[in-house]
Parts: C-alpha cells; structure tokens; sequence
C-alpha cells in the first residue's frame, strides 16, 4: 500500500468492522512500541481512503489494560491518518444522558492506573532522554467532534454536545462509592479506554474525538439495575448499526477537509536541548518528531 489515509477509525466494544468500506485490505504493522491489537482493514468509502482499526483486537481479545494504546496510534500515524475517530461505550452519570444515547465529549479526566501515557522519555522502548511536554487543555479536536455531533445527529439518535469523560483502570466496573465520587466531581460519563487515546494523538499530531455509545447508568441510578457485560452488549447491539452510520456521515463530512487542525502540535513541546537527543531515539520516534529536528531525515 502507497496512498496515504488520512481519517481513521477505531472501533470499540460492538464495533469490530465497517462494512460500507470497499477494496478493503489487511494491512499488519509493527511499530516501536510493539504489536497493535490487530490488522489494520484500509478501505475506500466515500471516495476516501480510511483505516479501521479493533481496538480490544477482533473477538475482543485484550481489556482496557493490555490494549497497546502506544502501537494503534503509532500505526495510523505510519498510514498518514490525520483525522481520528473514536467510537467509544461508556457509563452514563447524568439522568439525562440515557442508555442509548451518544455523547460527544469535549473534556477527559484521567483515572487510569499504571498505563503508558506518552511516546516519549521511556527507556522501556528506547525513548528515553527525549521530554516532551504536549498541549491537552482541549483534548478533543473541536472541529472533528463537531463534524461527529452533526454525522450523529444525521441518523437521528438522541446525541449531546460536549461533557466531561472519566477514564478509569478497569476492566471491573465501579464501586458505588467510586460512581457517586464522580458525579460530584461533575463527571459526565465513564469509560475505560479514551486515555490514553487521546493524549496519544495529539502527541502524533492527530485531530482526535471520541463518538461515546452509553450503555448504561453505572452503577449509581437508584432504580436502575447495576451495569454488567450483557447489559453492556445488549445496548452495543441494538446501538451497532447507528454507529456505523454516524461513523460513515463523518467520514463523508470530511471529505475536502485540509491538514488537520493539530498537526503542529509538538512544534513547542520538545522541551529537550536537541542537541543532546541521542541519534538512535532521533531515528527511533522520527515519524514523529523529524520535522522538528534539524537534520532529522524524517517527513513528519
């Protein structure tokens, strides 16, 4: 494969394919960071060329903390992808926000334990002696999650624009305790996989936003049952084709649309002297860091 794809999608729970894509291929990467949880299908829809990606693998093979955040965004950014697409289930902590419902958040708070949240500074990998500090106040591309409330509301189905996203450990859902803690932190609703997602997008200079499928009301609703996995799938179910389509009127939206809105990203971020930046991780993270780097050979 040659061309370069530049919107990608990764699918959550529910959402393993998109079967409107045409001349798809499977194409497998290995990134520095390791193996991505699953063959990347790079397909055509609406004239445009769009990677797919299963985020827990097909037949959902890895939970919320084995999923290897680091290798899925490193692997759209080999394919070129600048627009990113999320599809996310999530616990509903607002009354308002129902089972069935689609909210497209405009803030994330992070509640994970433990997992890798950058692509630098890690001697795990090699990366280490390269400190970036990136940008994340809005963590979400404001353009692209307003192209994804419109292709959402395009289906018909009860969306919201904006609210606050918890990102928690997992893969055990909440205590009472831990749900009612939230809500009066003024969280909105709760998952378990948007960080570190989004971060790591924006370090790759991707516009990122997330479509979040709610599926339940955790586990703080009175009269409402405590969420289990079958209430989870159950709503994914019956939610899978809406999905889909708001992801398709998305991907339609963008066509025309130029460099994303965050591809300088980390022109001010690099706080390292460069150079001290040891030439192995130069060439280690080139794809992302090269056009900041004077003679780097990268492209960026």
């Amino acid at each position: 494969m040659t061309e370069r794809v530049r919107i990608g999608v990764i699918g959550g729970s529910g959402v393993y394919q998109i079967e409107a894509l045409t001349d798809v291929e499977e194409i497998v990467l290995e990134t520095p960071f390791g193996s991505p949880s699953d063959a990347y299908l790079v397909g055509t829809l609406a004239g445009q060329r769009v990677a797919f990606l299963a985020r827990h693998g097909r037949g959902h093979r890895f939970s919320p903390s084995r999923v290897n955040y680091r290798a899925n965004i490193y692997g759209f950014k080999m394919l070129g992808v600048e627009y990113l697409i999320g599809v996310s289930a999530c616990g509903s902590l607002r009354e308002d926000i129902a089972p069935g419902h689609i909210v497209i958040p405009d803030q994330l708070f992070d509640r994970t334990r433990g997992r890798k949240l950058s692509f630098f500074d890690d001697p795990d990998v090699g990366t280490d002696g390269l400190v970036v500090h990136v940008g994340v106040a809005d963590p979400f591309c404001p353009m692209l999650s307003r192209i994804c409330y419109e292709a959402v509301k395009e289906t018909g189905a009860p969306v919201h624009w904006g609210g606050n996203f918890v990102t928690v450990e997992g893969p055990r859902f909440s205590t009472k305790a831990e749900s009612r803690v939230f809500r009066s932190w003024g969280m909105d609703i709760i998952g378990m996989t948007t960080t570190p997602e989004a971060q790591l997008a924006r370090e790759a200079e991707m516009s990122y936003a997330v479509m979040a499928h709610v599926t339940d009301y955790d586990v703080w609703h009175e009269s409402e049952t405590p969420v289990t996995v079958e209430m989870v799938v159950k709503t994914l179910m019956s939610n899978a084709e809406i999905a889909k389509r708001a992801v398709v009127n998305a991907i339609r939206r963008l066509e025309g649309a130029g460099p994303s809105p965050q591809g300088a990203a980390l022109r001010d971020a690099i706080i390292t002297n460069h150079a001290v930046i040891r030439t192995d991780v130069i060439e280690r993270l080139s794809l992302l860091i090269g056009k900041y780097i004077p003679g780097s050979q990268a492209t960026g």
